[in-house]
C-alpha cells in the first residue's frame, strides 16, 4: 500500500493538478523551490523507504542515514539544493534475470539514496502537473490505474469486435529515449530552468557496473549516446509515461484510432493494438511513428494476432477464445498465461525445499501464503479456474510433501495429511475465484 501525502503536500499537489487541467498549455515556472519544502523531502524520504532497495554506489542505506540523524541529513540535502550544489551521484546499474528467459538480463540503474530522495520529490512536485496530460490508455505508474484496467481495457476492446491484433515489442524502451525529444515534451508544460537542469543531469549520470571479478567501471554512456533513463530511478516511471504519451496521443491525433477502427492499450513499455481487420496496416503506422521517436520495434516480438484463431499474452494474461467445458460454448476473454503458472509453481517449489524442512510448521505455511495471496491479489481476473486448480493441487502436494519430509514420514502423506487437514487445520490458502478467505 503506498503512503498518503500529509495534507500540506496533497493540497500542493491538487492545486498544481487543477491549474494543469484547466489550462492545458500553461508552463509551470516556480516548481524547483517546492523541492527542498521540508514536508515534500521528508514524504519523499518516507516513500523511497517504502519502496525499500539496495545501496547505490556511496554504500549507504536507510539505516545509516538514521544512524547518523536523519533530521541533520535532510537539513544538509536542502541546504544543497537551496544553494544549488547538488549534484547527482554515478547510477549502479545491475542486471537481473528476465522473467522465463534464461541467459537473458534487464538491466536495473539503483541511485544513491539521497538521489532517489531529490527524484521522489520531483515526482511529487511534476506528477500532479502531467497526469493532467497522460492519456486514458496509458495505465502504468499512475493514480487510480492499474495494470489489471489495462487487461481489463483489452478484454472490452476484443469482446467489442477488435480482435485483429498487434502484439508489440519495443527493444529497449528505456534505454533507447532520446534526451533532447524528452526534454522537449517535459519544457511543453516546465519553464522552470532550474527544474529543468535537475532532469538533465539525472539523464546524463554516470553508470557504474561491476564486472565478474569484482572491478569496477564506470562510463557516461547515456551522456555520450544522449539517450536513455535508467530503469529503477523513482524519476524514470514518469518520464517514460511523458515520452510515451508522444505515441499514444499522436495516433490518435493523426486519426489513425478512427480510420483504422484501432485503439492502443499501454503499459509501460508494453501495449497492444486491437483493430477491426486492420492490423497489418496498424503495424505499418506503428513502425513508421516509433521510428520518428528514435524507438527501436523488436521486430522477432512483434507479431499480428487473430484472436479468433491465435492467443497473445499481454501484462500476464493470455487472450483468445476460451472453451467452456460446461457448456460446450467458447467464449473471447483472459486467462492467466500458462508461463505465470509455471513460474509460481516453480516458485513454490523453490519455498519447500529439501532445505527449509527445519522451519516451524506454521512459519512455512505462512511463507507460502504470503506467495499464494500475492499473486492471486493479481491473477483475479478473467478465467481463472484451471489456472487456481494447477496451483492448488501443486501447493497442496508440496506442502504434503515437505511435512512427510519434516517428519521423517514415509509415501505421500494423503492419508496424514489430506487436503481438509492442510486448509482446515494449518491454515493453507486455497485459490477461489471472488474469494478471499482460507478454508476446505
Amino acid at each position: 500500500m503506498s503512503l498518503a501525502p500529509p495534507p500540506k503536500v496533497r493540497k500542493l499537489q491538487d492545486a498544481l493538478h487543477t491549474k494543469a487541467k484547466d489550462a492545458p498549455g500553461y508552463r509551470f515556472y516556480a516548481l524547483y523551490d517546492k523541492l527542498y519544502r521540508e514536508d515534500i523531502l521528508r514524504f519523499a524520504y518516507d516513500r523511497c523507504k517504502a519502496n525499500g532497495g539496495a545501496p547505490g554506489v556511496d554504500g549507504q542505506d536507510f539505516e545509516d542515514i538514521e544512524a547518523r540523524g536523519l533530521d541533520a541529513w535532510l537539513s544538509a540535502l536542502t541546504n544543497e539544493l537551496r544553494e544549488e550544489t547538488y549534484q547527482p551521484q554515478a547510477v549502479r546499474r545491475v542486471n537481473i534475470p528476465k522473467d522465463g528467459q534464461p541467459g537473458k538480463f534487464r538491466p536495473l540503474g539503483i541511485p544513491c539514496i539521497k538521489d532517489r530522495v531529490v527524484q521522489m520529490a520531483a515526482v511529487l512536485v511534476m506528477e500532479p502537473i502531467f497526469e493532467a496530460d497522460l492519456q486514458p490508455e496509458q495505465h502504468a505508474y499512475r493514480p487510480a490505474h492499474s495494470a489489471l484496467d489495462a487487461v481489463r481495457q483489452v478484454e472490452a476492446l476484443l469482446r467489442a469486435g477488435y480482435t485483429d491484433v498487434v502484439d508489440a515489442d519495443l527493444s529497449g524502451y528505456f534505454d533507447s529515449i532520446p534526451h533532447a525529444e524528452l526534454m522537449k515534451s517535459a519544457a511543453r508544460r516546465i519553464s522552470d530552468s532550474r527544474m529543468l537542469r535537475l532532469l538533465k543531469m539525472w539523464l546524463e549520470a554516470p553508470v557504474e557496473e561491476i564486472d565478474a571479478r569484482g572491478r569496477h567501471h564506470r562510463t557516461t554512456r547515456n551522456k555520450d549516446d544522449k539517450k536513455g533513463t535508467p530503469q529503477g530511478a523513482p524519476i524514470s516511471p514518469l518520464l517514460s509515461n511523458i515520452y510515451m504519451r508522444r505515441f499514444v496521443l499522436g495516433w490518435k491525433t493523426a486519426g489513425h484510432d478512427r480510420a483504422l477502427k484501432a485503439g492502443i492499450v499501454n503499459y509501460a513499455d508494453d501495449f497492444v493494438i486491437c483493430c477491426r481487420r486492420t492490423a497489418g496496416e496498424a503495424m505499418q503506422r506503428m513502425r513508421t511513428m516509433m521510428a520518428k521517436l528514435k524507438l527501436t520495434v523488436n521486430e522477432t516480438k512483434t507479431r499480428e494476432c487473430r484472436v479468433s484463431e491465435e492467443t497473445f499474452d499481454f501484462l500476464g494474461y493470455r487472450f483468445g477464445r476460451i472453451h467452456d467445458r460446461r457448456t460446450g460454448s467458447s467464449y473471447t476473454g483472459a486467462q492467466p498465461s500458462p508461463k505465470k503458472v509455471r513460474r509460481l509453481c516453480r516458485e513454490i517449489t523453490d519455498l519447500t525445499a529439501r532445505t527449509t524442512v527445519l522451519l516451524p510448521v506454521a512459519k512455512q505455511v505462512d511463507r507460502l501464503n504470503r506467495k499464494l495471496r500475492g499473486w492471486w491479489n493479481y491473477f483475479s481476473h478473467g478465467t481463472v479456474g484451471r489456472a487456481y486448480q494447477v496451483v492448488n493441487n501443486h501447493a497442496e502436494g508440496r506442502l504434503r510433501r515437505w511435512l512427510c519430509e519434516k517428519h521423517k514420514e514415509p509415501g505421500r502423506g494423503y492419508t496424514r495429511y489430506p487436503s481438509r487437514y492442510l486448509y482446515q487445520e494449518l491454515g493453507l490458502v486455497r485459490l477461489r475465484k471472488h474469494r478471499r478467505e482460507t478454508g476446505p
